[in-house]
């Protein structure tokens, strides 16, 4: 079985790597970025299954690059999560948008997210 792929782009260093091991402890494959640049060249190298977007990047604002995102990689389900925002700004059609707010608790990730099982 294929591991599902998970991209984080988010440029708090700490926040990521907690995520990663987080995924890698449950048998992901897991590839970080910390730059809206570097993500976006990432998602299209890599094809993730899973993407964690932050909105709020030092070259530029995640939530405005989600439609085409979503456009171009439908089976992709995104979770936009950030620490500043208005819920009742941002709004998505797309069932594979979820916005998150941050900080994240293991609880909601645990029972979002299962072990996969290995590819032995």
């Amino acid at each position: 079985m294929t591991k599902l792929k998970v991209l984080m782009i988010d440029d708090e260093v700490d926040y990521c790597q907690i995520m990663k091991n987080f995924f890698t402890k449950r048998n992901y494959e897991v590839y970080l970025a910390y730059t809206l640049n570097d993500g976006l060249n990432l998602l299209n190298s890599v094809r993730p299954d899973i993407l964690f977007l932050d909105n709020n990047l030092p070259d530029g604002q995640g939530f405005t690059y989600v439609d085409s995102i979503v456009e171009k990689n439908p089976h992709l389900r995104v979770y936009m999560v950030s620490a500043y925002y208005k819920k009742s700004d941002i709004f998505y059609t797309s069932p594979n948008v979820i916005v998150w707010e941050k900080p994240l608790s293991m609880h909601l990730l645990n029972n979002t997210f299962e072990t996969q099982p290995s590819s032995a």
